[in-house]
């Protein structure tokens, strides 16, 4: 007898999967045809733990087979203020992870095929602090800026990117380590790492190499 035939087979490895699965797409399915946002594309998947509030539905634009992961919270402020412009938008086949937080008081723009690991902050604005006379959460937020992923990035699980002001801008297809802490923009084709976080290795296009931080090729192991 093979070792797959001792296998069971995976359909049926856990039932509660199935009824797990289903909860996320009959949740994905009246979402999408309830909530109010600025616009939604086709094909969504947000898991029914996902922390999305129907008022603030009209700040977000959602586009095409975007998967939201467990216990994700999409989250934005008084969606009466700006220029009428969504406030998070997060375009086509873009993987935000489990307890990703995307916290937008201006906006935050999530480009096209970023891949978001775990346990990731997405954050344009932070928490006043300066009066000591008053209890931080009593102060209220910055004014904070603006953040721009753009498209093919991957960002590592527990990495914050948080913007005080202006616009924070990471480039196409840019890696973001493992709980790097980035608040400042970064080229295409970077791979971002540390706290706080540095450019480890960029991709010259003129040159068609790798280089490292200080801008000298990367050499291959063989070399």
């Amino acid at each position: 007898m093979t070792h797959s035939a001792l296998q069971p087979s995976v359909r049926f490895e856990d039932p509660l999967n199935f009824f797990l699965r289903a909860m996320t797409k009959l949740f994905s399915l009246w979402v999408s045809a309830t909530y109010p946002f600025e616009s939604r594309g086709a094909n969504l998947s947000i898991h029914y733990t996902t922390l999305l509030s129907r008022r603030i539905a009209p700040a977000i634009k959602l586009g095409n087979s975007v998967m939201i992961r467990k216990d994700a919270w999409i989250n934005t402020f008084d969606i009466s203020e700006g220029d009428g412009e969504p406030k998070i938008i997060i375009d086509d086949n873009t993987l935000i992870g489990a307890r990703d937080v995307i916290s937008a008081k201006n906006a935050i723009h999530i480009e096209h095929d970023v891949i978001i690991g775990t346990s990731v902050l997405i954050q344009d604005h932070n928490h006043a602090y300066e009066d000591i006379s008053l209890p931080i959460k009593a102060q209220g937020l910055t004014p904070g800026g603006k953040i721009r992923i753009e498209q093919g990035c991957w960002i590592g699980q527990g990495a914050a990117i948080v913007c005080n002001q202006d616009e924070l801008v990471i480039g196409r297809n840019s890696v973001i380590a493992a709980n790097a802490l980035v608040t400042k923009s970064f080229p295409p084709y970077s791979v971002i790492v540390g706290n706080p976080a540095r450019l480890a290795r960029q991709f010259d296009t003129a040159k068609g190499v790798w280089v490292g931080g200080t801008g000298r090729p990367v050499m291959n192991a063989q070399d």
